[in-house]
């Protein structure tokens, strides 16, 4: 991998592009700075949900998500190079078919609300979409592996199902619920 910082400010970027992994530079608004970015933006919501009252086995993969989107960011900065693999996927299918296994089956649509740590939850699973557009974007004009779209599009799935758990979760031992959608159609439905 490149050179590990130790100038923040180096100027370098000043004409409108920056420096990849591989000591290529590229216009700032290249799909795979775009990318990169996306996938930043994700990861530091990740840091702001962990900064929430969290379940322990949450926390700990909420952690693990921040180390494999590292991973991630630094295989979108050196093209051709691999660093997230495959079984970081399937850890994230694991988890969610653990954590849904817990969750009552959903009969209505649900709102991105509730506690403040399922919001955040929300927020980070749709920067996840975000970042996964902007793979596939990317993957239009280079070739690039499946796994970081694959990563992206289970880690979004994953994030959903733990703001539901976010939303069961008290510190007092209470149980709490979903936001539900009130749906005219539906609410006009049942009625008739």
């Amino acid at each position: 991998m490149g050179q590990r910082l130790t100038q923040i400010a180096t100027r370098t970027g000043d004409n409108g592009t920056t420096g990849l992994g591989d000591n290529t530079r590229v216009s700032k608004d290249s799909l795979r700075v775009h990318a990169m970015g996306e996938v930043d933006e994700l990861n530091s919501n990740l840091g702001v949900l962990l900064c929430e009252e969290l379940p322990t086995a949450v926390r700990a993969l909420l952690v693990e998500m921040q180390h494999q989107l590292f991973n991630l960011g630094g295989e979108l900065s050196i093209p051709g190079f691999e660093l997230l693999k495959p079984e970081a996927v399937l850890a994230l299918d694991a988890a969610l078919a653990q954590h849904n296994a817990k969750l009552p089956r959903l009969q209505e649509f649900i709102l991105p609300a509730g506690t403040r740590a399922a919001a955040l939850a929300h927020v980070c699973r749709t920067v996840a979409r975000r970042a996964e557009r902007a793979v596939v974007a990317l993957e239009g004009q280079e070739p690039l592996k499946d796994t970081p779209r694959q990563y992206l599009n289970r880690l979004s799935d994953l994030l959903f199902v733990l703001a539901r758990v976010l939303n069961r979760y008290r510190v007092d031992g209470t149980v709490g619920d979903d936001v539900y959608w009130k749906s005219q159609r539906l609410a006009q439905s049942a009625t008739e």
